[in-house]
């Protein structure tokens, strides 16, 4: 029996009681993902996300002073009194070991809470893509969740779906039944780039892949804040071998290595 592989370019497409049972994947390219990816691989004990500021503020101010930082943005700008904004960059040893992130962002951390009915929830972006597609082998019903931007579908995530339904599909055998949405999403990754690139025949290189992504709402957006270099930090395919999962149950998101 092949298994299910959904894209919803938007967590709204999905209804949460679609997901019980089910594997989801959360896509949030620019940059919530991304971030956490980088705090994880920074040493962070545990990410918190948290959808709205004054729940991040509340969480961590119940853990000891000089044991939690507190990152995010609205607007794709820090928020006022937060030790970090959603640069991945940002995110480093020096500031994130051992130290538990408490993180709320405009789009992604939204989409991880609407996915809290899955029976398991990894986080992926470009940076940890191969380790995340080898932690998916095996599961037969996989929702792959895009954030999007500010309510509005967002091609950075939905190449990023395209790219592993292609992975996954070339893995298994055509092993999955796509929805439309899935199907959509790996034609626009492998009409994106060349085709020796959008398998992997040949590197793609992150100033290549940053162009595409410049070129999407989330894009454009941070481009027009001056952040370009966290849209080439995004670009970076297989940076780190980390896949982080959203335990549903305790919403505390840990990284596994692949």
């Amino acid at each position: 029996m092949p298994g299910i592989l959904n894209v919803y370019a938007l967590p709204k497409l999905v209804e949460p009681e679609e997901l019980l049972g089910g594997t989801a994947v959360v896509i949030d390219v620019l940059r919530s993902v991304t971030t956490i990816v980088h705090a994880l691989a920074a040493g962070a004990r545990e990410v918190i996300p948290c959808a709205e500021v004054e729940q991040a503020l509340r969480i961590a101010g119940r853990i000891a002073p000089g044991q939690v930082v507190l990152g995010g943005e609205r607007g794709g700008l820090a928020v006022r009194g937060f030790d970090l904004g959603n640069s991945p960059e940002d995110y480093t040893p020096d500031r994130l070991h051992g130290k538990t992130l408490v993180i709320t962002t405009t789009n992604g951390t939204r989409a991880m809470a609407h996915a809290q009915t899955a029976s398991r929830i990894f986080l992926g972006a470009f940076v940890n893509v191969s380790a995340l597609c080898e932690q998916l082998q095996g599961h037969r019903a996989i929702h792959i969740l895009c954030a999007g931007t500010d309510g509005r579908f967002s091609d950075d995530d939905i190449l990023l779906a395209g790219m592993l339904v292609d992975r996954l599909q070339r893995r298994d055998g055509l092993g999955h039944l796509l929805n439309a949405q899935a199907i959509t999403a790996q034609e626009m990754w492998l009409h994106t780039f060349a085709l020796p690139l959008a398998l992997g025949a040949e590197k793609l290189e992150p100033e290549r892949l940053a162009e595409a992504l410049c070129d999407t709402p989330g894009g454009r957006n941070l481009a027009a804040l001056g952040f370009d270099e966290d849209i080439l930090a995004a670009a970076r395919i297989d940076r780190f071998a980390i896949v982080p999962e959203l335990d549903p149950l305790t919403f505390r998101i840990h990284g596994s290595i692949r």
